[in-house]
């Protein structure tokens, strides 16, 4: 059972949560790691049209490890907001998704979404470079996705 936020009134709208997740690139992806230990790796992603959030990975290591032992992630997005030049506290808007990850295997799928993910993170590079360099490590590169179950988000005045 997901708990309900304490502090409520600060909780953003479904729709707000979603465009952080959506204008965001860079967030924290948490698993349960070694010896019960939780991992918590920073993680470029991308919240495609299907609803899924999309990780570039390598096909090995403590990330794979984790989620081939248990596959209920939790991944935390930040979204600084405008700073009022008055006040030495930041708006932050944070979002946190529960949900379940796996690895791509379709390697059509995989290579579509690194492509889409890299136009979003990089839109102002050439695409003749992505592809270049997917060319390159199409064999190499992997995929995650989180198939979200719950997303909450919170707007915070930091003091």
């Amino acid at each position: 059972m997901i708990r309900r936020m304490r502090r409520y009134r600060q909780q953003l709208e479904d729709s707000d949560a979603i465009n952080v997740l959506k204008n965001g690139y860079r967030g924290v992806l948490s698993l349960y790691g070694d010896d019960g230990y939780p991992y918590w790796v920073p993680v470029n992603y991308y919240l495609e049209n299907d609803g899924h959030i999309y990780i570039h990975c390598a096909g090995e290591g403590h990330k794979i490890d984790a989620l081939k032992k248990y596959d209920k992630v939790s991944f935390t997005v930040l979204e600084e907001q405008p700073r009022d030049p008055d006040d030495f506290a930041f708006y932050v808007k944070s979002v946190i998704v529960f949900g379940r990850i796996h690895m791509v295997e379709d390697r059509e799928k995989v290579l579509k979404n690194v492509l889409s993910m890299a136009r979003h993170i990089f839109p102002d590079k050439m695409e003749e470079y992505y592809k270049a360099d997917l060319e390159r490590n199409k064999n190499r590169v992997h995929m995650l996705a989180i198939t979200p179950e719950y997303i909450t988000g919170k707007l915070v005045h930091e003091r």
